[in-house]
C-alpha cells in the first residue's frame, strides 16, 4: 500500500472572491476537515469585532491556537481545508510554519477575481445576512490594500483559479 500524505489546502483571494465556496467543495473529500476562520471568529469574538483593526487583533489570537491544532490534524493523517485568507506574506509564513512541522503536501488556491465582481458579490452577501460578517465597500478597499498575491519563491504548490466571467 502506498502512503498518500495529507494535504493542507489554503486560500488566497479578496473578500467575496469565492474562497468559502471553494472550501466547501474541497472539504467534501473523505478524510478532510474544514476549519473556517469566519466561523471561529464569529463564535468567539463577534460582539467585539467592529473594525478591520479588531479583525487583525482577533485573527492573530485565533492563529496562535489554530496553528498547533492544524499541525496535529495533519500529523494524524487528516487533510485540512484552512479557510483563513492567505492574503499577506505574514499569514502565509504562519501557514508555511504549520507545514514545516508535518510531512503534509500543500495546495495554495489563489482566486483571481476582479474587484468589481467581488464588490458585487459582497453587496449580495451582505444583503442576504447569511454570512457571519458584513464588509462595507470602504472596509473591502482597506483590506485589498494589504492583499499580496503569493510568489513562487514562497514554497507553496499554487493552484490558480481565474474568474471566467
Amino acid at each position: 500500500m502506498s502512503y498518500e500524505p495529507p494535504i493542507l489546502h489554503m486560500l488566497c483571494g479578496k473578500p467575496a472572491s469565492g474562497k468559502s465556496t471553494l472550501t466547501s467543495k474541497l472539504s467534501r473529500v473523505p478524510g478532510t476537515v474544514l476549519i473556517s476562520e469566519d466561523v471561529w471568529l464569529s463564535g468567539l469574538y463577534s460582539d467585539q469585532m467592529h473594525t478591520v483593526a479588531d479583525y487583525v487583533q482577533y485573527a492573530r489570537k485565533l492563529r496562535a491556537i489554530m496553528g498547533p491544532h492544524v499541525g496535529g490534524l495533519l500529523q494524524a493523517g487528516v487533510s485540512v481545508v484552512l479557510d483563513f485568507p492567505a492574503n499577506t506574506v505574514e499569514t502565509r509564513k504562519w501557514m508555511h510554519g504549520i507545514l514545516q512541522q508535518t510531512d503534509a503536501a500543500n495546495k495554495l488556491h489563489v482566486l483571481d477575481v476582479p474587484d468589481e465582481v467581488c464588490l458585487e458579490r459582497l453587496q449580495a452577501r451582505n444583503k442576504s445576512g447569511k454570512h457571519p460578517f458584513s464588509v462595507t465597500e470602504d472596509q473591502f478597499r482597506q483590506i485589498v490594500r494589504h492583499y499580496a498575491p503569493p510568489t513562487a519563491d514562497e514554497g507553496f504548490d499554487i493552484v490558480l483559479h481565474r474568474w471566467d466571467g
